[in-house]
């Protein structure tokens, strides 16, 4: 860890999906003169607009955004190289006197750059994990058996019945000579590598799950259905970008001939289950601030929201200095 990674002073807002987390962090970064970097795992892709709701450029011309669109949307970005390049963002950011205000809902992205988590190795691209997957097509029992003497703690968990996870810890450890168990995560046991002032929006449950389904019809109305045959046309979707909410139905909708209707249900419900998962994610980090919306918050957000929200991040930065 950097010495003086712990001097810098970050900010953040979080929440679950259709909070209204882009329009209240233009708001205080307008008014902390911060700069935003982004922790959603897909707006760091090109072209994938309408369904990740990105901030719009009007946004973008008037406070700084970093973390979105640095990647083609046919390349598999992954966590690793997401937390090099954000933790670059912040201390640039801190290096011009500037405040870096993390927003998103993602809440691996986001402990990746405040945490000291250390990722294994490996890439996706390369001879080893190829000659992995064709191994675990022709013998995955005998991969498992081999993994399970190499790495019994990894066995014994419930990853082992994944095959892509076997994989990937095979692959780690021929590349390393670790076991893979050593990197994982174990929640709530990192240390920080910035200290952060967090915010999280929060809002009913029937409220938030009736913005989400009319948040979802309007992505459809301004042609999420095209933007992903466009994506799909040219170099395609990588694995992880593949898997975005919308992107991964509306493909299904393309190559089985689910109908729309359908697929915009299917968006929906899913749209629902991932908030819980954010919320449940996000309840597990520690030292988060939350802050409860009105119905109408999720609307325009009121005077009071963004009032409580610039106050904590404001008393917090200004403890960490």
């Amino acid at each position: 860890m950097p010495k003086d990674s712990q001097r810098l002073k970050i900010a953040a807002l979080l929440g679950p999906t259709a909070t209204g987390k882009s329009r209240v962090a233009f708001e205080i970064a307008l008014s902390l003169g911060a700069e935003i970097v982004s922790v959603d795992s897909m707006q760091i892709y090109r072209g994938m607009d309408i369904g990740t709701a990105k901030p719009g450029p009007q946004w973008r011309r008037l406070v700084p955004h970093h973390m979105i669109d640095v990647a083609d949307a046919s390349y598999d970005f992954s966590v690793a190289q997401f937390q090099v390049e954000a933790r670059r963002a912040v201390e640039d950011i801190d290096a011009r006197g500037k405040t870096a205000l993390l927003v998103g809902g993602t809440g691996l992205y986001f402990e990746a750059v405040v945490n000291d988590i250390r990722f294994p190795p490996g890439s996706a691209d390369d001879a080893l994990r190829r000659r992995l997957q064709r191994e675990s097509v022709q013998d995955l029992e005998g991969l498992r058996q081999r993994l399970a003497r190499l790495d019994p703690e990894f066995a014994s968990g419930q990853d082992f019945a994944n095959p892509r996870r076997v994989v990937r810890a095979m692959e780690v450890y021929e590349r390393t000579g670790i076991p893979f168990s050593s990197f994982q995560d174990r929640r709530g046991n990192h240390t920080s590598f910035y200290h952060f002032s967090g915010v999280v929006l929060n809002a009913p449950r029937a409220a938030l799950y009736g913005v989400i389904d009319k948040r979802v019809d309007k992505m459809f109305e301004a042609g999420l259905v095209e933007e992903v045959t466009g994506l799909a046309s040219g170099p395609g979707l990588s694995r992880t970008a593949r898997q975005a909410l919308g992107y991964k139905e509306v493909l299904d909708h393309l190559d089985t001939g689910i109908s729309l209707e359908e697929t915009i249900v299917n968006v929906k419900r899913r749209s629902r289950n991932y908030a819980k998962r954010q919320l449940t994610w996000l309840r597990r980090i520690p030292g988060l601030y939350w802050v409860e919306l009105d119905e109408e918050d999720l609307v325009t957000p009121s005077n009071r929201i963004l009032q409580a929200v610039r106050d904590h991040l404001q008393a917090g930065l200004q403890a960490g200095a």
